[in-house]
């Protein structure tokens, strides 16, 4: 024992309370942080389903909006599963990564679609960086990749 340290049952239980506390608050961190993910997600998901739908089923609002880019109904359907299916891979955990690139990729066309026709992109580019802070929260490893302190091989 070094001098001026002494080790009694109580210290020890003692720190092994702190620790204790320690870790339920780290368990009440991660807690938090999944259910902010997949509440996050599901907006972004619900969202986006609903302007998939839209052109699915071709609403008078979705055939005006696919008509003033110049899209018939059957692209701007089309437009929709890809939307639709986005969604679905950005939602499963294992295909979460795969589905933020597609949906980037998709909400990259629609504002670049939006600027060719002098359109508003705040919408479309909100959306893209809602998908953007979602997926380097719920996957940390794609925010280190960005970093260039991912895996290097």
């Amino acid at each position: 024992m070094l001098p001026g340290w002494s080790l009694s049952w109580q210290s020890f239980f003692n720190y092994g309370d702190t620790i204790f506390i320690i870790t339920k608050q780290l368990e009440l961190a991660t807690n938090t942080r999944k259910i902010f993910v997949w509440i996050l997600s599901g907006l972004i998901g619900l969202m986006l389903c609903a302007s998939a739908i839209d052109k699915i089923i071709q609403s008078n609002h979705a055939l005006q909006m696919g008509a003033s880019f110049g899209l018939s109904g059957a692209t701007y359907s089309l437009m929709g599963i890809i939307e639709i299916l986005s969604v679905i891979l950005f939602l499963i955990p294992r295909t979460g990564i795969l589905g933020t690139l597609l949906l980037s990729s998709y909400l990259g066309g629609a504002i670049a679609t939006h600027l060719q026709h002098q359109q508003n992109i705040v919408f479309p580019m909100a959306i893209e960086a809602l998908v953007w802070i979602t997926a380097v929260v719920r996957f940390p490893e794609l925010l280190l990749r960005i970093r260039g302190k991912g895996n290097q091989e």
